[in-house]
């Protein structure tokens, strides 16, 4: 209730909505999407994060640290200790050709059936989250995603 000093009581406030932030909304459910993918991989023993470092070498095969660093979003020595992993778990090697020059890291075939084994996994997710039983909301994002990342740049630009 609007007072004498034309302030809303804090009664009031209380039963108004929350202010609707698309990027909060974005962020909650990337949250949510993030934590079923984790469970989702987790018998793979992959996470979130190294599923997407692993697809950035299949996608890029000989790409370099630095080059992978800038695809992460992270620093080059956080993608050397993730890439060790992979390299210790038989999923990637380095086709480098001497000490110092420049790595050349490619997807093992174990790797490549690891990545197979994922997709289906984020397959799942994908359809639990945003398939044709999911909420109608959650379908409707999918859509308008999958809607924006369709359009070809000579469309966006006319």
């Amino acid at each position: 209730m609007v007072g004498e000093t034309g302030e809303v009581s804090t009664e009031d406030k209380r039963r108004e909505p929350p202010v609707t932030s698309v990027s909060v909304i974005l962020l909650s459910l990337a949250r949510r999407i993030e934590g079923e993918l984790n469970s989702a991989l987790a018998p793979l023993e992959l996470t979130v994060s190294r599923l997407g470092l692993l697809g950035h070498i299949a996608a890029v095969p000989g790409v370099s640290f630095s080059d992978l660093a800038r695809m992460a979003g992270t620093s080059v020595q956080n993608v050397h200790s993730a890439v060790k992993g992979l390299v210790n778990a038989g999923l990637v090697r380095d086709n480098r050709a001497r000490a110092g020059a420049r790595s050349a890291i490619e997807v093992t075939p174990a790797g490549r059936q690891l990545l197979r084994a994922a997709m289906e996994a984020v397959t799942t997710v994908d359809e639990r989250l945003f398939g044709t039983d999911a909420d109608p909301v959650q379908q409707r994002i999918a859509g308008a995603v999958l809607s924006a990342f369709a359009e070809s740049p000579q469309e966006s630009a006319d």
